[in-house]
């Protein structure tokens, strides 16, 4: 075992000084609960998902520790921070300083890299600007010049994207051998006003009913690409003939049209439209390529002139890590070459190249040591996974050698395969070791198995959970009847012998590439559970979520494209798809669905019962009571969203928002309906006693007791319970969800259509946040899919879900340049056995 992974024994623990007290904590649902818990020492907050650990942890623990540190600073500075809500708890003593590391929500700025998150580009820009190579006569550039951010720094072409944007003929009309009144000009705007463009059209006397290609070149390139709006009659509905026996006679006209181009209506809509949907229509039709003067390099000539060790800053950015940290360690042990020139001349760069040096190789040490160094600085914070994002700020953390500090983790180990876990802990290890505290949310066994102390929240999720049921060594636990986590942390339980499906068929990929995937050839069984495993980087997301479900989604005609943020439209845009092609076996799929954690919604009234459909079928229910008959009140009556049954003061949405400028914005019930998002006259409609709104605070697994007699409820219910979440409330916002939770939601949504069989599923580490417990209920449901005739794909670390498979297909054998190739291919079984393949000793030991 590494040096700082030793958990510290049970009598040093019991004999630390300093402990954690915490009095009367009811954050969520937790239930008034005291706990005291040991600083200085990695603890373990544990237990089934919903249980609770969450709301210790961050909720109370986290944010009292923020709040108390935010008391110290000035009011005006209290603006720049994000302000957790106040906990509620009657009392926190001995509470240090506290640095939270959450799961990331949501996806980062495209324009966000590895480099920026771990400020490695900061000193790199600055080693550039102090000591780099110059072309003689060029003056001295800032560091900003250096950043394809910044209006210093960008190339003045393509702004700082690296690739520029245009409109062609074949981009903006993709089948010419429609008319224009068939819509050959496909970029044109459509409904009325695109009518209204091609009626224009035929006024200035383009023929719109011959084959977009029979025209002559000069009037398409006049229709495409001219700057001219003249303003002409239009008559809607004449013919050609018409239109010009019309302007000879001078007849009123319905209206006077102004002529727009196609290319200057996609550039304008793109540059003013406030509707995402609209700029991403627009988007579509234009063409990106490579920026003629800065290469695809971002940035401005003078910039890019400057080298340090032979590499523009653009090309060393490129650098994986792990060949970065080989760049700048002789420079920071001082035996790099030393021009005498520079020596001579410019003997403080020298200096500067050095310290710098020493910064970046012990910062660089750190995130290798995290197994990151198949990363590269210019990485787009984008196309990291959760985990990997979280590695990185510990990374900053371990550097910062703070000493005295609480560090609370959410899940550290999501996305590390288990040889990755290990570094993790080793990591934790340095933080102890240098006298800080380490409170983990975590499901991993092995990490729980390396506490000094757990903290075992439960016994059930939800308002079946929220009491600490241990408190302790580990040892402890194993005396703990009414822990779940109990039975997986001691004595193991082994899989049983189960029978693996044979495979109905392949789906074959030939010419794979993407990210470190090069000329791929691979096959996907059919018709079975099949797990893709291989260590953190090894190519497994880049092939199963990026290029087969490109692949897949292109050949069934869908669009998988995510909405881009505000602003981010051209980077999405810009983004490298998948090569590769499909040899055969798609004959095998007719439908393709993708269950990932991005979110459910992007508002508090997206909720749980809103996205299962299970809130339809509710709010007919209210509709046919007696009272809402009588009434004449509609199922729109009961949605928070339509303004004839929600209360009118807060518009549905509960609360209403108190601005409290240099304090945390105060959500408080709106005064009207008291949280309860309906006006009083819906709110008065009964169903078996309760009120719609009391049924959106209902749990699932309340409701689902209280819709006995609802089949369709009954079922739709039961299957989210089934995918372990009953402990959310139906009418949960969106907002409040984990990824985790957001995948499970969507998979639940899945499972309660009608089967027809040849679907391919695809699931990217489908276990995030499930307990151990809830893991082996969500494999139930996997194996369910594939017996309604369906192929299930799933991304996993999870040693116990490869295990129970049909097929596993190892990625490796290493990470980055080092892995993108299939190591093991076939039945748990035999993978397991597998020499050459990092997975097999961990796959093994699942079957002990």
């Amino acid at each position: 075992m590494q040096k700082g992974l030793e958990p510290t024994s049970p009598a040093a623990v019991q004999q630390r000084t300093g402990f954690v007290r915490v009095r009367g904590a009811r954050e969520h649902n937790l239930k008034n609960i005291d706990l005291e818990i040991p600083r200085d020492a990695l603890v373990v907050f544990t237990g089934v998902s919903g249980s609770g650990k969450s709301s210790l942890a961050f909720g109370t623990l986290y944010a009292e520790a923020q709040r108390r540190y935010l008391e110290s600073v000035s009011p005006y500075a209290r603006r720049l921070f994000h302000q957790m809500p106040v906990p509620d708890v009657d009392d926190v003593d001995g509470l240090p300083p506290a640095v939270a590391l959450q799961q990331q929500r949501g996806s980062p700025t495209a324009r966000s890299s590895v480099g920026s998150v771990t400020t490695v580009s900061n000193l790199l820009r600055m080693l550039y600007s102090r000591a780099g190579d110059y072309p003689r006569g060029q003056a001295i550039l800032y560091a900003e010049s250096f950043s394809p951010n910044t209006p210093e720094g960008a190339c003045p072409q393509c702004h700082g994207l690296g690739r520029v944007y245009e409109v062609t003929e074949r981009s903006m009309v993709p089948d010419d051998t429609l008319t224009i009144r068939e819509r050959a000009i496909a970029a044109w705007p459509t409904a009325w006003h695109g009518q209204n463009l091609r009626d224009i059209a035929i006024t200035l006397g383009f023929d719109v009913d011959r084959p977009w290609r029979d025209l002559p070149k000069k009037d398409r390139d006049w229709l495409l690409f001219t700057d001219e709006q003249p303003t002409v009659p239009v008559y809607p509905g004449y013919t050609q003939q018409e239109v010009r026996r019309a302007l000879k006679r001078k007849e009123e006209p319905a209206y006077q049209g102004t002529f727009t181009s196609a290319k200057r209506h996609v550039l304008h809509t793109f540059a003013n439209t406030q509707s995402p949907l609209m700029k991403r229509r627009v988007t579509q039709y234009m063409v990106s390529t490579e920026c003629p003067l800065c290469h695809g390099k971002r940035l401005r000539p003078e910039s890019l002139s400057v080298t340090f060790a032979g590499l523009d800053i653009a090309d060393i950015s490129s650098l994986p890590l792990s060949r970065l940290a080989d760049v700048f360690r002789p420079y920071a042990d001082g035996t790099a070459p030393r021009p005498a020139k520079i020596e001579a001349e410019h003997p403080e760069k020298l200096v500067v190249a050095q310290r710098i040096a020493q910064d970046l190789v012990a910062r660089l040490s750190v995130m290798l040591d995290l197994g990151l160094g198949y990363l590269a600085v210019d990485r787009g914070t984008p196309t990291l996974s959760p985990g990997e994002l979280q590695r990185l700020r510990l990374a900053t953390q371990v550097r910062s050698n703070l000493f005295g500090v609480v560090y609370v983790l959410d899940e550290p180990s999501a996305g590390l395969h288990p040889t990755d876990t290990e570094a993790l802990l080793h990591a934790l290890g340095q933080l102890k070791a240098s006298g800080n505290s380490q409170f983990v949310v975590e499901h991993n066994l092995h990490v729980i198995r390396h506490a000094d102390w757990i903290v075992d929240v439960g016994p059930g999720a939800g308002e079946q959970g929220g009491l600490v049921i241990y408190s302790g060594p580990p040892d402890g636990l194993s005396q703990v009847e009414a822990s779940q986590t109990r039975r997986f942390l001691f004595g193991g339980s082994p899989l049983p012998p189960r029978e693996v499906r044979p495979p109905k068929g392949w789906l074959r990929l030939g010419g794979v590439t993407r990210n470190n995937l090069q000329d791929l050839n691979v096959a996907f069984p059919l018709g079975v559970l099949t797990t893709v495993t291989g260590v953190s980087g090894s190519g497994k997301s880049s092939l199963v979520s990026q290029a087969l479900v490109e692949l897949v989604a292109e050949h069934l005609g869908h669009d998988i494209r995510e909405p881009a943020e505000e602003g981010e439209e051209l980077e999405q845009a810009s983004m490298v798809a998948s090569e590769g092609r499909i040899v055969s076996g798609i004959e095998g799929i007719k439908r393709l669905v993708r269950v990932d954690q991005k979110p459910i919604g992007r508002t508090p009234r997206s909720n749980l019962a809103t996205y299962t459909g299970l809130f339809d079928h509710i709010r007919k229910l209210f509709a046919a009571t007696k009272q809402a008959r009588t009434r004449r009140y509609d199922a729109g009556r009961f949605s928070f969203n339509v303004a004839k049954g929600r209360c009118p003061t807060c518009e549905g949405e509960g609360f209403v928002m108190v601005e409290l400028l240099f304090l945390p914005s105060v959500y408080t019930p709106c005064p009207t309906c008291h949280g309860a998002r309906y006006n009083a006259d819906t709110l008065k409609i009964k169903y078996r006693d309760k009120s719609i709104a009391d049924v959106l605070g209902m749990t699932v697994d309340a409701a689902w007791d209280f819709f006995a007699n609802e089949p369709p409820l009954q079922r739709s219910l039961t299957i989210v319970r089934e995918v372990g979440l009953g402990y959310l409330r139906l009418g949960q916002p969106a907002t409040e969800l984990s990824g985790g939770e957001a995948q499970r939601i969507k998979l639940a949504t899945e499972l309660q259509r009608i089967q027809r069989g040849e679907t391919l599923y695809v699931l990217d580490e489908p276990t995030t946040g499930l307990h151990p417990a809830d893991v082996e209920r969500l494999v139930v449901q996997l194996h369910g899919l594939v017996e309604a005739g369906n192929t299930v794909i799933v991304v996993e670390h999870n040693m116990r879900v490869a295990a129970k498979s049909d097929w596993i297909m190892d990625l490796g054998p290493g990470a980055g340049d080092e892995g993108g190739q299939v190591v093991a291919s076939g039945p748990p079984g035999e993978v397991a056995e597998a020499s050459g393949s990092r997975t097999a000793p961990y796959l093994s030991r699942a079957f002990v």
